[in-house]
């Protein structure tokens, strides 16, 4: 099979970017997804994306993380898809998808992408953490010194030990700013820390909310790979009108024979 890709980027956590929209992809082919995400044996990303027609939206979403797993709702994986999608013709400024986790409507202006995320009123507040779900799970860690913690080993202790086989993504977070933080994540599926996570910076921004620790309705989060915003509504513990917002980029196409 010859197959035509293209790689994006948003605040660099890429992706490969096929359209499916004909089936022609072997969406079964757990071995085939990991190996194109695979950075010394493949493209290389953290997760590869299945554009697909939808009867009720403009297009499907279908994210598969690089070990070769259909998984949960991906943020930046979202904004980068209505990227593709506007690259494409198949969606103009604002634009409505389907994803695992139901419909997401976004705003495409340039190379950057404001996504309405999925509603949140289950938050999980512990003495040193918050769990929380904001399309895929998540746990919130404050630390000290962010710069130098070893984010894959603790990452993975937790995502193992304590949340068992279906795991959590785990955040690391310390303030840098009146309503602005730094993040880093380790998400399972990569097993391994990325450059960004935009489920995961949902996720840090609510969680801080929530604790106190942010005043405002819009939180700005600092990631290795660049800055992204989140901004809601917040009434008797339940977040509304979540937005995710930040840059989405195409890299590069390729093609690439799949034996």
């Amino acid at each position: 099979m010859h197959l035509i890709f293209h790689k994006y980027q948003g605040t660099g956590n890429d992706f490969v970017m096929i359209d499916n929209r004909r089936q022609y992809f072997p969406k079964n082919d757990t071995k085939l997804v990991a190996r194109l995400c695979d950075r010394k044996f493949g493209i290389g990303a953290d997760g590869l994306i299945l554009l697909e027609n939808d009867r009720d939206a403009d297009f499907r979403m279908v994210y598969y993380n690089a070990d070769g797993g259909e998984s949960t709702m991906c943020g930046n994986g979202g904004r980068c898809i209505v990227a593709f999608a506007g690259f494409l013709g198949i969606a103009g400024e604002q634009t409505d998808f389907v994803a695992v986790d139901g419909m997401h409507h976004a705003v495409l202006k340039e190379d950057r992408v404001r996504l309405q995320m999925s509603d949140v009123d289950i938050i999980e507040v512990f003495d040193n953490y918050v769990f929380l779900n904001t399309g895929s799970p998540h746990h919130v860690q404050e630390i000290n010194d962010i710069d130098n913690f070893d984010v894959k080993a603790n990452g993975e202790k937790l995502r193992y030990g304590k949340y068992g086989k279906g795991g959590s993504n785990i955040n690391f977070v310390s303030p840098s700013g009146n309503n602005v933080f730094r993040v880093r994540t380790y998400e399972r599926g990569v097993e391994d820390e990325t450059l960004s996570c935009g489920t995961g910076v949902t996720a840090v921004a609510i969680a801080m909310h929530r604790t106190g620790k942010a005043t405002g309705n819009t939180v700005t989060l600092d990631t290795p790979g660049g800055r992204l915003t989140v901004s809601f509504e917040e009434r008797d513990g339940k977040y509304t009108n979540v937005h995710l917002e930040g840059p989405a980029t195409r890299v590069f196409q390729g093609e690439v024979d799949v034996l």
